[in-house]
């Protein structure tokens, strides 16, 4: 096993070009970056290799990043390959491909390179292999291949190179070569002979460069054992998916980046189902017109990001006091302001909490990855229809637009909740707002003979009648309240990793926990007794779980991409935290790594775990 806890193993085969046996490791774990300019074809050359070893069976993972201009900038992608499931993209990568410097250094700390890392990059640069701009930094291997020269000579096109690339990384690590021929001829079939035949050369002088220039650190993929089928999605497709299959049938909302191709989805898709699409003019009228869908009957939601979010308050206000249903999907990404708008950050949460003039308690659930998406998007409707409240889900820009490998979605499992609608007795004298043991009330639409009643954002009695009386006032404040405190006892909404009697427990979120299970479970093997805690449930503070998380805890660590840690400031306010309650916390686009956690894992056992006190 190697020191960063991926397995490896050894085997020899007969070396290319001289006939003599080398022999090489092969790895269950294989981490792949790529960076350039926007024309280098990167997150194509990317899409492919994962389309590729998915289709061989692998478990993969693919990120994509990108400069926030509107055209041309810098792209890059790092792909993950192993034998196993795939948590996280990984920490320190493999192998790093660089198409030119220039692109290639501005990405910085989202391709981590170390002593373990094969560097390869254009010849053409000029740079020598001694003196490649990367601070000090001494990789496994550098190679400096000519890949532009190989794109013009086997293609006639410079555009061949991303192609040069995928050939030299399957000839190098054994990725998938059969099935990245596959989906080329699939992609370029129907663009004529010709432009096949010349990305398929371009394809072959990459494998044939490989294989008469053996590396010295070669590390080849183990092959699986047994492949099963896989999907390959990326989490904003299946969060409209999701939507859909829980019965939306109306989206309202305004493109901003990174979560406009969740309208994309949507308006590709929902019209198959009776329902349709309305790009508003803005992010007020897209909320807008989903808080009239929904008070017509019909489930509805919208898609944003943050600067959208701090648009889409006072209508979000105005569907909690009128206790409409809808799901609003909040695709994080770095602020304030425009911020980072196309790099990935944990800092929306205060926004989706608190962002509300007066008194009110928002539902906000978060997604731990792209499968996870399906499932937390139904049930944020379920919620929504059952409770008769908006949701916020938070996803952020690594789950939207990384594409995984998973297995097909079983909807089976999935229940699907209607709203209460008046039926019988209570159309006869309808009271919408009717005070009920659980605070949820039937909720009637237009049409409905005997269910007509007055919705408005002013607040109001039983019957919907505006009312200024402030007895009036604090009974339908504690009914809004009222209705949402089930969700405290929704162990379901939460995920346990580790031995229940842990004295040490990491707690982590959104696109963050499943970095933090891999490092939970790599400091379990070391034998360290660490748990952790995962919510989707991130608002209201599920009380009760965390107060069971932290009975055996003396010290707790709350790992996520924010400047502030605002999830650990928020269980400050609201749960018996332990005595030692520590906020790990990084800005965005400056992502973990499990080694990084593990290591911080490590400091804290070896310090010693104090007692804890319920009132801190």
């Amino acid at each position: 096993m190697g020191q960063d806890g991926r397995v490896e193993n050894v085997a020899c085969v007969r070396g290319f070009g001289p006939y003599k046996p080398f022999c090489y490791p092969m790895v269950e774990d294989l981490i792949l970056a790529m960076a350039g300019s926007g024309g280098d074809g990167v997150v194509s050359a990317g899409e492919s290799l994962l389309s590729a070893v998915a289709a061989d069976g692998y478990g993969a993972m693919l990120t994509k990043s990108f400069g926030s201009q509107i055209r041309g900038g810098e792209s890059s992608c790092r792909l993950r390959v192993s034998t196993r499931p795939v948590l996280n993209p990984g920490g320190v990568v493999d192998v790093a491909v660089a198409f030119n410097w220039e692109h290639f250094l501005r990405f910085g700390p989202e391709i981590p390179m170390g002593s373990r890392t094969i560097v390869i990059y254009e010849e053409a640069t000029g740079v020598a292999p001694d003196k490649i701009p990367l601070g000090g930094l001494r990789p496994a291997e550098v190679v400096a291949v000519p890949i532009d020269r190989m794109a013009a000579e086997s293609s006639g096109k410079l555009h061949a190179k991303n192609t040069v690339v995928m050939g030299l990384l399957c000839g190098w690590f054994g990725l998938a070569e059969e099935g990245v021929l596959k989906g080329m001829r699939k992609k370029f079939g129907s663009k004529g002979a010709e432009i096949l035949e010349a990305n398929e050369r371009a394809f072959s002088a990459g494998i044939g460069f490989a294989r008469s220039t053996p590396l010295r650190e070669n590390r080849r993929l183990k092959p699986v054992g047994q492949r099963s089928a896989k999907i390959l999605v990326d989490g904003n497709d299946i969060c409209a998916a999701g939507a859909i299959f829980a019965g939306c049938r109306f989206f309202g909302g305004y493109p901003i980046t990174p979560s406009s191709e969740i309208m994309q989805f949507f308006n590709r898709e929902v019209w198959k189902y009776g329902g349709s699409v309305l790009q508003a003019e803005d992010e007020i009228a897209g909320i807008g017109a989903v808080v009239g869908a929904s008070f017509a009957g019909a489930k509805a939601m919208t898609a944003t990001s943050g600067p959208g979010l701090s648009l889409k308050t006072e209508i979000l206000g105005l569907a909690t006091i009128a206790e409409l249903p809808l799901v609003c999907v909040n695709v994080q990404r770095g602020g304030p302001s425009t911020g980072l708008p196309t790099k990935t950050e944990q800092s929306d949460l205060f926004a989706a909490a608190f962002s509300a003039h007066g008194d009110v308690a928002r539902p906000i659930l978060a997604p731990v990855g792209v499968e996870d998406m399906f499932g937390v998007t139904v049930e944020a409707f379920n919620i929504a229809e059952e409770y008769q409240t908006p949701v916020i889900v938070l996803s952020d820009q690594e789950i939207s637009q990384r594409k995984e490998a998973i297995d097909p979605i079983d909807t089976g499992k999935f229940r699907v909740v209607e709203r209460r609608r008046p039926k019988g007795e209570e159309l006869g004298d309808y009271v919408r707002f009717r005070m009920t043991e659980s605070g949820v009330s039937p909720i009637s639409q237009p049409g409905m003979r005997g269910g007509e009643y007055l919705a408005s954002g002013i607040e109001h009695d039983e019957r919907g009648a505006p009312s200024v009386n402030g007895d009036i006032h604090a009974t339908m404040n504690e009914k809004r309240f009222k209705k949402l405190e089930p969700l405290q006892a929704r162990e379901d909404l939460f995920l346990r990793v580790g031995p229940a009697d842990a004295p040490l427990g990491l707690i982590a979120w959104g696109s963050v926990a499943g970095v933090a299970w891999e490092a939970v479970e790599r400091a379990n093997a070391e034998g360290i007794a660490v748990k952790l805690l995962v919510p989707k449930l991130i608002y209201p503070i599920a009380v009760p779980i965390y107060e069971e998380f932290f009975r055996s805890t003396g010290r707790c660590i709350v790992v996520e991409q924010s400047h502030q840690g605002q999830l650990h400031k928020l269980l400050r306010m609201w749960a018996p935290v332990p005595d030692a309650f520590e906020s790990m916390a990084k800005d965005g686009a400056n992502p973990f790594s499990p080694e990084e956690i593990v290591s911080a894992i490590r400091a804290r056992a070896q310090s010693g775990v104090g007692g804890r006190n319920g009132d801190s």
